[in-house]
């Protein structure tokens, strides 16, 4: 069976889910990166890379995909968890 492939919301690259880290609006609202992608809440996937995370902030491709708005302190929770699947 082939291995599900999704998009980067940065980058627009489509890569193996399991290379990915998914993003999702939790029902309550809140933003979180979901390491385990069983979080429930719609759910956009972003690459290990910082510069995906400042490419989709900038064009707010996050905010569309999410269907939400994102504070500041989002983000860098969201840069923080990137940084430290990446390392």
């Amino acid at each position: 069976m082939a291995e599900p492939v999704r998009m980067c919301v940065g980058c627009r690259e489509h890569a193996p889910k399991k290379e990915l880290i998914r993003i999702v609006r939790t029902p309550d609202g809140r933003i979180v990166a979901d390491a385990a992608g069983k979080t429930p809440g719609r759910g956009a996937y972003i690459c290990r890379k910082a510069s995906c995370l400042n490419k989709a902030r900038k064009s707010r491709a996050l905010e569309r995909m999410l269907a939400a708005s994102i504070s500041p302190e989002a983000y860098d929770a969201l840069a923080a968890a990137i940084e430290a699947a990446d390392g």
